[in-house]
Protein backbone atom coordinates (compact mmCIF):
# COMPACT_ATOMS: atom_id res chain seq x y z
CA UNK A 1 0.00 0.00 0.00
CA UNK A 2 1.54 3.30 -1.10
CA UNK A 3 1.72 6.29 1.19
CA UNK A 4 -0.56 9.20 0.28
CA UNK A 5 1.10 12.11 -1.50
CA UNK A 6 1.21 15.39 0.40
CA UNK A 7 -1.28 17.93 -0.77
CA UNK A 8 -0.04 21.14 -2.49
CA UNK A 9 -1.14 23.17 0.49
CA UNK A 10 1.03 21.03 2.79
CA UNK A 11 4.08 21.49 0.50
CA UNK A 12 3.65 25.25 0.41
CA UNK A 13 3.28 25.34 4.16
CA UNK A 14 6.64 23.63 4.70
CA UNK A 15 8.65 25.20 1.84
CA UNK A 16 7.15 28.69 1.69
CA UNK A 17 8.75 30.17 4.81
CA UNK A 18 12.20 28.77 3.94
CA UNK A 19 12.04 30.17 0.42
CA UNK A 20 10.81 33.51 1.71
CA UNK A 21 13.67 33.82 4.19
CA UNK A 22 16.21 32.82 1.52
CA UNK A 23 14.91 35.41 -0.94
CA UNK A 24 14.95 38.07 1.76
CA UNK A 25 18.55 37.26 2.68
CA UNK A 26 19.61 37.42 -0.97
CA UNK A 27 17.79 40.74 -1.42
CA UNK A 28 19.44 42.19 1.70
CA UNK A 29 22.86 41.06 0.47
CA UNK A 30 22.29 42.73 -2.91
CA UNK A 31 21.12 45.94 -1.23
CA UNK A 32 24.24 45.98 0.95
CA UNK A 33 26.49 45.46 -2.10
CA UNK A 34 24.71 48.24 -4.00
CA UNK A 35 25.00 50.56 -0.99
CA UNK A 36 28.72 49.86 -0.67
CA UNK A 37 29.29 50.44 -4.40
CA UNK A 38 27.32 53.69 -4.24
CA UNK A 39 29.36 54.95 -1.29
CA UNK A 40 32.61 53.98 -3.01
CA UNK A 41 31.70 55.91 -6.15
CA UNK A 42 30.56 58.89 -4.06
CA UNK A 43 33.89 59.11 -2.21
CA UNK A 44 35.79 58.75 -5.49
CA UNK A 45 33.81 61.69 -6.83
CA UNK A 46 34.52 63.79 -3.72
CA UNK A 47 38.24 62.98 -3.88
CA UNK A 48 38.41 63.86 -7.57
CA UNK A 49 36.56 67.14 -7.01
CA UNK A 50 38.98 68.10 -4.22
CA UNK A 51 41.95 67.17 -6.41
CA UNK A 52 40.64 69.26 -9.30
CA UNK A 53 40.09 72.23 -6.98
CA UNK A 54 43.64 71.89 -5.63
CA UNK A 55 45.13 71.80 -9.12
CA UNK A 56 43.06 74.72 -10.43
CA UNK A 57 43.84 76.90 -7.41
CA UNK A 58 47.57 76.11 -7.31
CA UNK A 59 48.42 76.46 -11.01
CA UNK A 60 46.99 79.99 -11.03
CA UNK A 61 49.39 81.20 -8.31
CA UNK A 62 52.59 83.07 -9.06
CA UNK A 63 55.84 81.06 -8.88
CA UNK A 64 57.71 80.87 -5.58
CA UNK A 65 61.30 79.91 -4.83
CA UNK A 66 61.78 76.20 -4.30
CA UNK A 67 63.43 76.83 -0.92
CA UNK A 68 60.11 78.28 0.33
CA UNK A 69 58.07 75.08 0.08
CA UNK A 70 59.04 73.49 3.40
CA UNK A 71 58.67 69.74 3.95
CA UNK A 72 54.94 69.21 3.38
CA UNK A 73 55.15 68.78 -0.38
CA UNK A 74 51.54 67.67 -0.73
CA UNK A 75 50.32 71.13 0.28
CA UNK A 76 52.21 72.76 -2.59
CA UNK A 77 51.78 70.11 -5.28
CA UNK A 78 51.03 71.66 -8.69
CA UNK A 79 52.42 75.06 -7.63
CA UNK A 80 54.88 76.76 -9.94
CA UNK A 81 58.38 76.87 -8.47
CA UNK A 82 61.52 78.64 -9.62
CA UNK A 83 65.04 77.41 -9.02
CA UNK A 84 68.57 77.75 -10.36
CA UNK A 85 71.10 75.02 -11.04
CA UNK A 86 72.42 72.66 -13.69
CA UNK A 87 70.98 69.81 -15.71
CA UNK A 88 72.85 66.50 -15.62
CA UNK A 89 72.71 64.93 -19.11
CA UNK A 90 74.44 61.80 -17.80
CA UNK A 91 71.21 60.90 -15.99
CA UNK A 92 68.23 60.90 -18.34
CA UNK A 93 65.33 58.48 -18.41
CA UNK A 94 62.47 57.94 -20.82
CA UNK A 95 58.98 57.22 -19.52
CA UNK A 96 57.23 55.10 -22.13
CA UNK A 97 53.58 54.96 -23.14
CA UNK A 98 53.22 58.73 -23.25
CA UNK A 99 51.03 60.38 -25.86
CA UNK A 100 50.86 63.85 -27.36
CA UNK A 101 48.02 64.71 -29.74
CA UNK A 102 47.39 61.01 -30.21
CA UNK A 103 51.01 60.16 -31.08
CA UNK A 104 53.00 57.61 -29.09
CA UNK A 105 56.32 58.63 -27.56
CA UNK A 106 58.19 59.23 -24.31
CA UNK A 107 58.42 61.77 -21.53
CA UNK A 108 62.03 62.81 -20.99
CA UNK A 109 63.25 63.19 -17.41
CA UNK A 110 66.63 64.79 -16.78
CA UNK A 111 68.32 65.03 -13.40
CA UNK A 112 68.74 68.58 -12.06
CA UNK A 113 71.14 69.76 -9.33
CA UNK A 114 70.12 73.08 -7.81
CA UNK A 115 72.42 75.54 -6.08
CA UNK A 116 71.34 74.39 -2.62
CA UNK A 117 72.73 70.91 -3.30
CA UNK A 118 69.39 69.16 -3.88
CA UNK A 119 68.80 66.85 -6.83
CA UNK A 120 65.47 66.02 -8.46
CA UNK A 121 64.07 64.97 -11.80
CA UNK A 122 62.75 67.48 -14.32
CA UNK A 123 60.06 66.24 -16.71
CA UNK A 124 60.96 68.04 -19.93
CA UNK A 125 57.85 66.95 -21.79
CA UNK A 126 57.00 64.64 -24.65
CA UNK A 127 59.44 63.55 -27.37
CA UNK A 128 58.92 61.33 -30.41
CA UNK A 129 60.25 57.74 -30.37
CA UNK A 130 63.31 56.48 -32.23
CA UNK A 131 63.35 54.50 -35.47
CA UNK A 132 63.15 51.15 -33.63
CA UNK A 133 62.13 49.97 -30.19
CA UNK A 134 65.77 49.89 -29.01
CA UNK A 135 66.95 53.10 -30.66
CA UNK A 136 66.80 56.21 -28.48
CA UNK A 137 64.73 59.13 -29.73
CA UNK A 138 66.26 62.40 -30.83
CA UNK A 139 66.87 64.11 -27.50
CA UNK A 140 66.53 67.88 -27.15
CA UNK A 141 69.57 69.98 -26.37
CA UNK A 142 70.69 69.94 -22.74
CA UNK A 143 72.76 72.87 -21.51
CA UNK A 144 75.39 72.07 -18.89
CA UNK A 145 75.68 75.69 -17.77
CA UNK A 146 73.80 77.22 -14.86
CA UNK A 147 70.19 78.01 -15.79
CA UNK A 148 67.05 79.19 -14.05
CA UNK A 149 63.90 77.14 -14.53
CA UNK A 150 60.20 77.31 -13.66
CA UNK A 151 58.22 74.13 -13.18
CA UNK A 152 55.20 72.63 -11.43
CA UNK A 153 55.93 70.56 -8.34
CA UNK A 154 54.74 66.95 -8.51
CA UNK A 155 54.99 64.25 -5.88
CA UNK A 156 57.34 61.43 -6.78
CA UNK A 157 54.67 58.78 -6.20
CA UNK A 158 53.11 59.88 -9.48
CA UNK A 159 56.24 58.64 -11.26
CA UNK A 160 55.93 55.07 -12.54
CA UNK A 161 57.20 52.10 -10.58
CA UNK A 162 58.73 49.28 -12.55
CA UNK A 163 61.03 49.14 -15.54
CA UNK A 164 61.67 52.13 -17.78
CA UNK A 165 64.22 53.12 -20.39
CA UNK A 166 67.40 55.09 -19.87
CA UNK A 167 69.83 56.42 -22.44
CA UNK A 168 73.14 54.59 -22.24
CA UNK A 169 76.12 56.74 -21.27
CA UNK A 170 78.66 54.26 -22.61
CA UNK A 171 78.65 55.50 -26.17
CA UNK A 172 76.36 52.77 -27.51
CA UNK A 173 73.50 55.24 -27.97
CA UNK A 174 71.05 52.46 -27.20
CA UNK A 175 68.27 52.23 -24.67
CA UNK A 176 69.02 50.29 -21.52
CA UNK A 177 66.58 48.97 -18.94
CA UNK A 178 66.39 50.52 -15.49
CA UNK A 179 64.12 49.77 -12.55
CA UNK A 180 61.82 52.32 -10.96
CA UNK A 181 61.87 56.07 -11.52
CA UNK A 182 61.37 57.03 -7.89
CA UNK A 183 63.96 58.28 -5.42
CA UNK A 184 66.90 56.28 -4.06
CA UNK A 185 66.67 53.65 -6.81
CA UNK A 186 68.88 54.80 -9.67
CA UNK A 187 70.16 57.97 -8.01
CA UNK A 188 69.34 59.73 -4.73
CA UNK A 189 66.73 62.42 -5.34
CA UNK A 190 64.13 64.44 -3.46
CA UNK A 191 60.58 63.19 -2.91
CA UNK A 192 59.28 65.35 -5.72
CA UNK A 193 59.99 66.31 -9.31
CA UNK A 194 59.07 69.25 -11.56
CA UNK A 195 57.09 69.47 -14.78
CA UNK A 196 59.20 71.90 -16.77
CA UNK A 197 57.47 75.08 -17.95
CA UNK A 198 60.31 77.38 -18.98
CA UNK A 199 64.11 77.75 -18.91
CA UNK A 200 66.23 80.88 -18.94
CA UNK A 201 68.00 79.30 -21.92
CA UNK A 202 65.08 79.45 -24.34
CA UNK A 203 66.57 76.72 -26.56
CA UNK A 204 65.73 74.24 -23.79
CA UNK A 205 62.07 75.16 -23.44
CA UNK A 206 59.93 72.04 -23.97
CA UNK A 207 58.31 71.80 -27.40
CA UNK A 208 55.55 69.58 -26.00
CA UNK A 209 55.34 70.36 -22.26
CA UNK A 210 53.47 68.15 -19.82
CA UNK A 211 49.79 69.06 -19.98
CA UNK A 212 47.54 69.43 -16.97
CA UNK A 213 45.08 66.60 -16.30
CA UNK A 214 41.50 67.06 -17.41
CA UNK A 215 39.76 68.94 -14.60
CA UNK A 216 36.35 67.28 -14.69
CA UNK A 217 34.54 65.51 -11.86
CA UNK A 218 33.83 62.49 -14.03
CA UNK A 219 30.79 60.19 -13.81
CA UNK A 220 31.28 59.07 -10.19
CA UNK A 221 28.26 60.88 -8.72
CA UNK A 222 26.03 59.54 -11.50
CA UNK A 223 27.33 56.03 -10.80
CA UNK A 224 26.62 56.51 -7.08
CA UNK A 225 22.98 57.36 -7.84
CA UNK A 226 22.81 54.45 -10.28
CA UNK A 227 23.80 51.97 -7.57
CA UNK A 228 21.14 53.42 -5.25
CA UNK A 229 18.61 52.95 -8.04
CA UNK A 230 19.67 49.30 -8.35
CA UNK A 231 19.18 48.86 -4.59
CA UNK A 232 15.69 50.32 -4.93
CA UNK A 233 14.90 47.87 -7.74
CA UNK A 234 15.98 44.95 -5.55
CA UNK A 235 13.71 46.10 -2.70
CA UNK A 236 10.80 46.65 -5.09
CA UNK A 237 11.34 43.26 -6.72
CA UNK A 238 11.36 41.51 -3.35
CA UNK A 239 8.12 43.28 -2.42
CA UNK A 240 6.44 42.13 -5.66
CA UNK A 241 7.56 38.52 -5.13
CA UNK A 242 6.14 38.55 -1.62
CA UNK A 243 2.78 39.86 -2.84
CA UNK A 244 2.47 37.24 -5.59
CA UNK A 245 3.14 34.24 -3.31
Amino acid sequence: MTAPKPSPSTTQATEGPVTSVLLTVIALALVIVCGWASQWQYHRGVDRHERNYLIASHVSLAPIKINQIGQNYKEVEWRQLSTTGEFDPSHQILLRNRYSEGKYGFDLLTLFHDQSGKSYWIDRGWIAPGATATDPPQLPRTSVTTVSIVGRLRLENSLPQGSFFAVSNEGSKKLISKWNAQSNTTVKTEKYYLDLISVSDATMNPKAPVVLPELTDGPHMAYALQWLFFAGLVIYGRFLLRRTR
